[in-house]
């Protein structure tokens, strides 16, 4: 699947060094209940990728430069729920590619497939309450904020927040 200047393949087992890259790094992380420190760590994250196909409660795939093949970062969906017609999305970016519209452009690529391939009627982005960077990207692309999960997850021992974004099938007619 393609967009003007990426490609979406889904992840491999071979794409571990290029998640590690990124899931190690603690600014990628920093909002994220996923760090891996060491490759070997990462080993449970492909295993989830590849659960998540196996289970069909969802898909990712790795953002590639169409020009170059380099990996850029990752999206997908997960919580595929089939009777409600709905996922939460996900995507995350090495940080030197943070700030060039990549998510922009993503995005509307995103919808299609869970609108139309996947026959979603809503999907949803959770987001820790503090990443105001992360929820005004969703606001820019349309995604309504719904409401707080106050206290709702504890990550290093602490209580933290999750707001709810959302966008609706019928939100981009």
């Amino acid at each position: 699947m393609k967009t003007k200047n990426y490609i979406l393949k889904e992840i491999e087992s071979s794409d571990i060094k290029n998640i590690h890259k990124g899931l190690s790094d603690p600014e990628i992380t920093k909002y994220y209940d996923v760090h891996y420190p060491t490759l070997e760590e990462t080993k449970e994250q492909m295993k989830w990728y590849k659960s998540l196909k196996d289970e069909g409660t969802g898909i990712w795939w790795g953002i590639f430069g169409i020009e170059d093949n380099v990996f850029r970062g990752a999206c997908g969906f997960n919580g595929l729920d089939k009777k409600h017609r709905k996922a939460e999305i996900g995507l995350w970016l090495l940080k030197e590619y943070w700030g060039n519209g990549i998510l922009k452009e993503m995005m509307p690529k995103l919808f299609e497939i869970g609108f139309s391939d996947l026959g979603l009627n809503r999907i949803e982005g959770y987001v820790v309450t503090e990443n105001l960077k992360c929820k005004s990207a969703l606001e820019k692309i349309n995604f309504k904020y719904e409401g707080t999960m106050r206290e709702c997850e504890i990550i290093d021992g602490k209580p933290i927040s999750v707001d709810i974004y959302a966008i609706l099938k019928t939100d981009l007619n």
